[in-house]
């Protein structure tokens, strides 16, 4: 069956009693239907001095195009801890509708290891991705408005763009403002998608709503003539824009297919943005759960970099273990195997593909300091002989590695990592910070270059460099940085898989978001605004005559 025949297939708790189970008062609820729900954010004053559970971070080595299966694995692992009597709970992303329409497909797991509904999941859900469009765009119109009406800021330059929640290439540069009306000022403009816009990543740093408006105050929409940084506050736009993402800001609650809670909320992507759900579901799966599982996007160099030196510096808390996905396919096509031949045995380039392997686990336990274990996740085609040779290789690196057979088996497939996972967070760390938040911008890139990149040197653009240099005179040097670079390569190269010889970081430009509290840094060829494949997944996707939706995957 695929994955939407199951999901449909599978009977559904009400998420009242989901809620219930968890503890959750009903008036703490509000309902989605019968199968989503937002919660309130008296729950959290309820539960605030409650103790935290232990936080489990899920993360994966350098994906292939169609990814490893962290979200699959995520959802399998709480599935699994609730096989061994463990109350878990899972902490996960919401789905954007560019990928869904795009190449990778839904994200809300896989076979039977899903969050449900999965169709809503996947498509509007609850309306939080198209809430922080209107108050992205409200922005924009506010600030041409404001030019319209005679410019009492003056701004000279704008740095705000347009988003929308779906893959369209054609946008990334666009001339507005063509109308030729008296007063319309015509310019140079682009769109993010909304996942990477600095709303999204607002939305998910913010801790309630008095921060979330004072966030949204702070974004720097443009400048005058003589470099003034220009802010929304300026435009009193905030109170409007928080009004939009008044429900928004709620975590949202569903299950999985085994009827394991899971907060779904905030969804930024971690190759252009900073890949985490958002801090208020974060804190209030640590007061529900006594495990709660959470995943990063994409690889460890991307997702869970930021998701340590961003997020958890936020928050001020750390994972007390870290799962890192990889598949044997995956291996071999970094050990330099062509996608079409992955699931040949190839012992050769097995080998030489877990130097992409050794090099995430190099960083998650000795540059971060922090508990490590490998989750394989397991495709029929696997021989014994390469898994076998797998888990010695790790034996000699002091690292267990954990067979997960969850896409097939749902939380059975996951009782071996789970039992791990018991016994391995219950272990010491001596967590560290990758860059000190008093270093200087440039020594920030250089040292996730250096640390986690294995990258020779640093390169800039002379663009690049004049947005540096205009932000140290801003006073904003002690931001973090969130790098916006390939998934597919420790590299900026999408190319160089292997990344067996010397080579550099280039980057292109500098973006400053002071509503975030972050410095974007664009390194390569990468861009906030994604285009779909040649055969885009939204050919395939339909609805019958009785309303059921196929496609999705």
């Amino acid at each position: 069956m695929t994955d939407i025949e199951i999901a449909r297939a599978t009977k559904l708790n009400k998420i009242s009693t989901i809620g219930k189970n968890l503890g959750i008062n009903s008036d703490e609820l509000e309902l989605y239907g019968n199968y989503k729900a937002k919660i309130s954010d008296k729950l959290y004053n309820r539960l605030e001095h409650k103790k935290d559970g232990k936080l489990i971070l899920v993360t994966a080595i350098s994906p292939t195009p169609l990814g490893e299966g962290k979200t699959t694995m995520s959802i399998a692992i709480a599935d699994g801890l609730r096989k061994i009597h463990k109350k878990s709970i899972l902490a996960l992303r919401e789905p954007s509708l560019g990928p869904v329409f795009g190449i990778k497909g839904g994200a809300a797991g896989g076979g039977y290891s899903q969050i449900a509904p999965m169709e809503d999941i996947n498509l509007h859900f609850t309306g939080d991705i198209h809430a922080m469009t209107a108050a992205n765009n409200l922005l924009s119109a506010m600030i041409d408005n404001h030019i319209y009406f005679g410019n009492e800021l003056g701004i000279d330059t704008v740095v705000w763009k347009r988003c929308m929640d779906l893959n369209d290439r054609q946008l990334r540069v666009v001339n507005t403002g063509l109308s030729e009306e008296k007063n319309i000022v015509s310019r140079m403009d682009g769109f993010d998608i909304t996942v990477a816009s600095e709303v999204m990543a607002i939305l998910c740093l913010a801790k309630d709503m008095d921060d979330l408006k004072k966030r949204l105050g702070n974004i720097t929409v443009g400048y005058t003539k003589n470099g003034k940084a220009i802010y929304a506050r300026d435009l009193k736009a905030e109170g409007s824009m928080a009004v939009l993402l008044k429900d928004a800001i709620k975590p949202n609650l569903v299950q999985t297919l085994e009827h394991t809670p899971a907060i779904v909320h905030g969804g930024p992507f971690a190759n252009i943005a900073h890949g985490c759900n958002s801090v208020v579901a974060t804190k209030l799966a640590l007061k529900l759960g006594d495990y709660v599982v959470t995943e990063a996007g994409f690889g460890a160099d991307l997702g869970a970099e930021k998701f340590l030196d961003i997020k958890c510096r936020n928050m001020k808390i750390k994972p007390d273990a870290v799962v890192i996905v990889a598949t044997i396919k995956a291996l071999k096509y970094h050990g330099g195997v062509d996608k079409d031949q992955v699931f040949k045995e190839n012992m050769d380039a097995l080998e030489r593909g877990l130097d992409n392997l050794y090099k995430h686990i190099d960083n998650i336990k000795n540059k971060f300091g922090l508990n490590v274990i490998v989750a394989i996740n397991k495709y029929v085609q696997d021989t014994d002989k390469e898994i076998n040779f797998l888990r010695d290789k790790l034996k000699e690196k002091d690292v267990e590695l954990s067979l997960v057979t969850g896409y097939a088996d749902g939380g059975k497939g996951a009782i071996d990592i789970a039992n791990k996972l018991v016994k391995l967070v219950e272990k010491k760390e001596n967590f560290n910070y990758i860059y000190d938040l008093k270093d200087d911008i440039k020594t920030k890139i250089k040292k996730i270059a250096n640390k986690i990149y294995y990258a020779k040197d640093v390169v800039y653009s002379d663009e690049a460099l004049k947005e540096i240099e205009r932000i140290e005179k801003l006073g904003y040097v002690n931001y973090p940085v969130c790098i916006a670079k390939t998934q597919y390569s420790l590299s900026d190269d999408p190319k160089n898989l292997e990344c067996n010889h010397d080579y550099n970081i280039t980057v292109r430009n500098v973006l400053l978001k002071t509503g975030a509290g972050f410095i974007v840094v664009l390194a390569g060829k990468i861009m906030t605004m994604p285009g779909l494949p040649k055969v885009p997944a939204a050919e395939n996707i339909d609805i019958d005559k009785d309303g059921n939706i196929k496609g999705i995957f």
